[in-house]
């Protein structure tokens, strides 16, 4: 095993996110499809002495136990049955993924721990208590364990894989602030406690059976209405996308980001470098398949200095 391991963590977008009501436990149910996308964070792991260490590129990013690398780390050490605290390890994040953008950033770095660190710890951990750690850290760390196109349920942690939308452009604009995902569902709470009785989403039926269609036209985010009464820029992006060619647009998960799905990589090419020179923060990207996912979110040992001097003068 080479003493350093390199994990790009794919970020995600929300093609459909309905909020079905509360369960018994208070958590908001959720119906909602993942899409993976092209735009990643690197996570390089490394071989050190000492205790378990975290780096990030950016300064926003906790690198301490609020961070979800940190907790996977914690957890697949104590399920390994190791006392103390996590050791031997060294994680380093350039982070592309802006935080609370609704674009799962922090879900999908844990989710990379999760692949990497028992290579790096030589540990064995069954693909299924690695699934209960994740959904134990966080409702979409499970998905970035499967990728591609999936349906989630429950708290969006029952994860059922769907069949892979076609490829398709897209483009995404993260606005320079986040939006705090306890703030959206609260105060989704509190337009739904002012209608009328009868009409709220915790007193609407369970969802029967689903079978969903891709429809690039229609896509639905219960959240998206109230976000954008506090944040209005989300809907003018939403509205600057449509009238740039996307067949859809909307907000990804709890915000701030907004994607549009365009029909060609050249269309979306022009879209995102007309919105990166008014000054936002604007990539084109394409979806992912399942396949995809899997091949290039797959850990990659990196040859040290010494191997890759001897291979040359090989």
């Amino acid at each position: 095993m080479a003493g350093v391991v390199r994990v790009r963590a794919f970020a995600k977008i929300n093609l459909s996110l309905k909020v079905r009501g509360r369960d018994r436990s208070g958590y908001h149910e959720l119906q909602t499809v993942f899409q993976t996308v092209g735009l990643s964070d690197t996570l390089t792991f490394r071989i050190e002495r000492g205790p378990f260490r975290l780096a990030c590129s950016r300064d926003d990013v906790p690198v301490d136990e609020r961070n979800l690398v940190w907790r996977a780390a914690a957890a697949l050490w104590a399920t390994a049955g190791r006392a103390g605290s996590p050791a031997g390890v060294s994680v380093a994040i350039r982070k592309r993924i802006p935080p609370q953008s609704g674009l799962g950033g922090g879900s999908a770095n844990a989710a990379a721990a999760l692949l990497a660190l028992p290579k790096l710890w030589r540990i064995s951990v069954p693909a299924r208590t690695i699934e209960e750690i994740g959904a134990a850290l966080g409702a979409d760390v499970p998905f970035f364990l499967c990728g591609g196109t999936a349906l989630g349920l429950g708290r969006g942690d029952q994860i059922h894989p769907l069949a892979d939308i076609p490829r398709s452009a897209v483009v995404i604009v993260c606005p320079p602030f986040g939006v705090s995902t306890a703030e959206a569902f609260g105060w989704f709470d509190a337009e739904r406690e002012a209608q009328p009785a009868g009409s709220r989403a915790d007193e609407r039926p369970g969802p029967a059976p689903i079978i969903w269609r891709y429809d690039a036209s229609h896509l639905v985010n219960d959240l998206e209405p109230c976000v954008v009464k506090r944040y209005p820029v989300i809907g003018e992006l939403k509205r600057q996308l449509l009238a740039e060619g996307a067949s859809a647009a909307a907000m990804s998960g709890s915000g701030s980001a907004v994607f549009g799905v365009f029909s060609g990589s050249s269309r979306a090419g022009r879209a995102a470098a007309l919105l990166a020179r008014e000054g936002w923060d604007a990539l084109a990207t394409r979806t992912l398949t399942r396949r995809e996912y899997a091949a290039r979110s797959r850990p990659t040992e990196v040859a040290g200095r010494r191997r890759a001097l001897r291979r040359r003068a090989g």
